[in-house]
């Protein structure tokens, strides 16, 4: 049997891999275009900013390691331009001759990955403009970064890759422009959450620029759709990716709803014998069930063994994705896994949210804080998704939200999970459990929460409430919501039957704990509607920056 694959990075040469331990009697070819092959993208970033100071840790292996240690031929600069079904032949160019010769499979596996997006942008092709998908791009931007000597630079789009280059290359001493067209930085989170990474792009000298387009480029500027002009030595286009799918197409592969090439769950396409895998195909949500596409290089090297296992002998199954992502920035780390509040709702799932602030350990451990939102679903009480803005140990968290989502935990199962505790590494109420113990009481609408964007809809529509500051009065005195009345908890419990129990009754303090106890008392005294702040004044003061200065 001969194996022939398409493209030689992550998907494309674990297929090859994984077929070679299954046949050892099949002839396996790769033909890669570039002339890198099964490099690591993710750490190009890295090497930008000089944490990686050799490239080759980002070149773990070449052709002549597969040749030995799998018996499997690759050979770069070679591109295949045409896909023949019908008789199973191959039309291939070398690109160093230029001679075009035909070749045979048996198997085909297609592994042709993604292309960086193009927007529309007027000088785009100027010499200072760069894309960053492939370590040929690296390069060029390394080498023109030290030619040029760069003191600023443009970057568009605010994804995982733009952010993780901002951050980079600040580290060149470069001064940094981000320009995002959408409403918020990073918007594969929601806009409450992504208010923490504007905060820290701020405290860290870096400029940013949200719902804006960049109309032109041009000597050394780059004009925006409202007419600012920013001055850049160097611009990083970083608005994501299409999946490769020309060659496919052309040889009558069916494409999907999203664009990439439509797959099984054992990666075979409509057409026999040919199947595909990484980046140039899409995927289906584990929760919702739908197509969709997120190019992931933990995805690709996923797809590709299940390609290489199945058309070797094997059956595996793909189980879909939850479009999980984590990424380091400054000294943070923010991370996220299955549906955003926005998504949830346009699926149309009834949901609560949830904000949890708390310590990855305790203070007297250095613990420090992390944000969790948590969505879920109150028909069944799933967890929907997870997004986290932390330090140390977020990983950690978000890894065991993704094994929860994925079987398909209850909310209030999170508190149940017998979490491993120790001072060092937890606290012995685990963010994760408390996560669930919040969720769980909001859910069941006997603790209901409310959200700093819900607080000022109600406060601008002047429907009638009462919101209580439960802090001491000194730090209401430092800070607080315009509008709320300073009643310490302790005062609380002397003088709520004063209050108005039919009244809206809203309760806030810093994190939200003394609020919960304050709502707590309320409750048990007979008040009707009692909401807490959903991560407390902190958050809200993130959420809403632009109204602080008239609130202290």
């Amino acid at each position: 049997m001969k194996l022939v694959v398409i493209g030689a990075v992550a998907a494309g040469t674990s297929a090859a891999a994984i077929a070679r331990r299954n046949r050892e009697d099949m002839e396996i070819t790769i033909y890669e275009k570039d002339r890198f092959i099964s490099y690591s993208g993710c750490g190009m970033p890295y090497f930008l900013g000089g944490e990686i100071q050799d490239i080759k840790a980002l070149l773990p292996r070449d052709p002549a390691y597969f040749k030995n240690k799998h018996n499997i031929d690759i050979l770069t600069l070679h591109e295949v331009l045409a896909i023949h079904p019908e008789n199973k032949t191959l039309e291939v160019i070398n690109l160093v001759t230029e001679e075009i010769f035909i070749d045979s499979y048996d198997k085909l596996v297609i592994a042709t990955g993604a292309r960086p997006n193009v927007p529309p942008i007027k000088g785009l092709d100027s010499d200072n403009v760069f894309f960053l998908r492939n370590i040929n791009d690296m390069e060029k931007i390394h080498n023109y970064i030290i030619e040029k000597k760069v003191k600023n630079a443009v970057i568009i789009g605010t994804g995982l890759i733009g952010l993780e280059t901002a951050d980079n290359l600040c580290l060149r001493d470069i001064k940094i422009t981000l320009v995002e067209k959408m409403p918020h930085i990073f918007p594969a989170i929601d806009g409450d959450m992504a208010k923490y990474i504007e905060k820290a792009l701020l405290e860290n000298d870096i400029h940013f620029i949200t719902g804006q387009a960049v109309e032109e480029i041009r000597a050394g500027d780059v004009i925006l759709s409202d007419g600012t002009i920013l001055p850049t030595d160097m611009v990083v286009v970083s608005a994501g990716v299409h999946p490769e799918t020309k060659i496919a197409a052309a040889a009558g592969i069916e494409l999907g709803t999203t664009g990439a090439i439509k797959v099984n769950k054992k990666m075979q396409t409509n057409i026999p014998d040919i199947y595909a895998c990484g980046d140039c195909i899409e995927q289906y949500h584990l929760i919702t069930k739908k197509p969709v596409f997120y190019p992931m290089g933990s995805t690709a090297n996923k797809t590709g063994r299940i390609a290489g296992d199945n058309l070797s002998g094997g059956n595996v199954e793909f189980r879909g994705v939850l479009g999980t992502s984590i990424m380091q920035l400054f000294d943070m780390t923010i991370a996220q896994t299955g549906l955003t509040e926005k998504e949830a709702l346009q699926q149309g799932y009834d949901i609560t949210i949830i904000h949890n602030k708390k310590t990855n350990k305790p203070l007297y451990m250095g613990g420090r804080e992390m944000m969790i939102k948590a969505i879920a679903d109150n028909k069944d009480g799933r967890v929907l998704g997870v997004q986290i803005v932390g330090y140390e140990g977020v990983d950690k968290r978000i890894d065991v939200f993704v094994t929860a989502i994925t079987f398909g935990t209850l909310a209030e199962d999170l508190f149940h999970l017998d979490l491993a505790y120790s001072p060092a590494y937890s606290n012995a109420k685990d963010p994760v459990m408390y996560t669930g113990m919040v969720l769980e009481n909001a859910m069941i609408k006997s603790r209901p929460l409310i959200t700093p964007e819900e607080l000022e809809n109600i406060q601008q529509s002047k429907e009638d409430h009462i919101l209580i500051d439960a802090r001491e009065t000194d730090e209401f005195a430092a800070k607080h919501i315009d509008s709320s009345h300073s009643i310490p908890l302790p005062h609380l419990r002397e003088v709520c039957e004063e209050l108005n129990k039919d009244r809206t009754t809203i309760v806030y303090c810093n994190k939200g704990i003394t609020a919960n106890a304050a709502q707590n008392l309320l409750l048990n005294k007979g008040f009707e509607k009692v909401f807490n702040l959903s991560g407390g004044h902190e958050h809200y003061c993130i959420c809403i920056p632009e109204l602080n200065s008239s609130r202290k």
